[in-house]
C-alpha cells in the first residue's frame, strides 16, 4: 500500500513542475496547447518509426 506521505510530497512535486510549466487546468486551453504541438510536429518534425512488436 503507497505511503499517503510519498504519495503527497509526489503530488506537490507534479504541482510545482505544471505550475513552472504554466499549464493550464483548463480543458479547452489544455486542447488548445496539443493542436498547436500536433501542427508544429506535422509542419517540421520527422515522425517517429515504432517497432512492429
Amino acid at each position: 500500500m503507497p505511503d499517503n506521505k510519498a504519495e503527497s510530497q509526489q503530488s506537490d512535486k507534479f504541482r510545482h513542475l505544471a505550475r513552472e510549466l504554466e499549464c493550464d487546468e483548463d480543458e479547452a486551453a489544455f486542447e488548445e496547447k496539443v493542436r498547436k504541438v500536433a501542427t508544429s510536429q506535422d509542419q517540421g518534425a520527422s515522425p517517429r518509426k515504432t517497432s512492429g512488436a
